[in-house]
């Protein structure tokens, strides 16, 4: 089997403190408005009046870090007319920034939203699993800086033995369109891809 690298995001002890999304962006030195890590909420329910009393009714809230996925089958690297966007032989899915032309492609194909089209630079920008801190045997920026450890990383298959294979967590789309790099400690409130009765509570964050 190929190696492959993957994070494990541990929903279940997620606090939304964002830490992992800040230090992403100081570690690149990012734009504010390009975030390659971010930190989604999901939820729902409702509140019905019993009384003069409001109540909960399957109330729910979680988080859940979100980067790109460095798939085993990437829609990014399948549309990029330059190849600029690539898979290395240790799964990372990586841009070459001279080869880029900024077409954006692989913004609109990835279901992730993980490529960013820095104006500045006139390229695309991503998450690049802190390959450079790698090559120094680092860990990347956000498992580091995560107070709770929700973030770890290691070969894929590895990382499935130890925590089981879910990756199909709402607000996340299905893992079939792009096989991700992924493995999810899901919250006890967790619901599946395509099948959540919830939304993005941060979306304008998102947009």
């Amino acid at each position: 089997m190929a190696k492959q690298l993957a994070f494990h995001i541990n929903s279940s002890v997620c606090g939304n403190c964002k830490a992992c999304q800040i230090a992403c962006q100081d570690k690149n030195s990012l734009p504010v408005e390009i975030r390659w890590r971010r930190v989604v909420q999901y939820g729902g329910g409702s509140w019905v009046k019993q009384g003069n009393l409001m109540k909960p009714n399957g109330v729910f809230n979680y988080s859940l870090s979100v980067a790109c996925m460095h798939c085993e089958n990437p829609a990014c690297v399948n549309v990029c007319p330059t190849q600029a966007m690539s898979k290395r032989a240790d799964g990372l899915v990586l841009i070459n920034a001279e080869q880029c032309i900024g077409c954006r492609y692989c913004e609109w194909a990835c279901p992730y939203g993980a490529p960013h089209f820095n104006e500045a630079k006139g390229v695309m920008t991503k998450c690049t699993f802190c390959d450079d801190l790698l090559a120094q045997g680092q860990n990347p920026a956000c498992v580091d800086a995560c107070p709770m450890r929700a973030i770890e990383f290691g070969e894929l298959s590895e990382l499935r033995a130890k925590y089981g294979n879910a990756m199909d967590v709402e607000p996340l789309p299905a893992s079939w369109m792009t096989q991700p790099a992924v493995v999810v400690t899901p919250h006890k409130h967790a619901q599946a891809s395509g099948k959540g009765t919830g939304r993005i509570f941060n979306l304008a964050e998102e947009l």
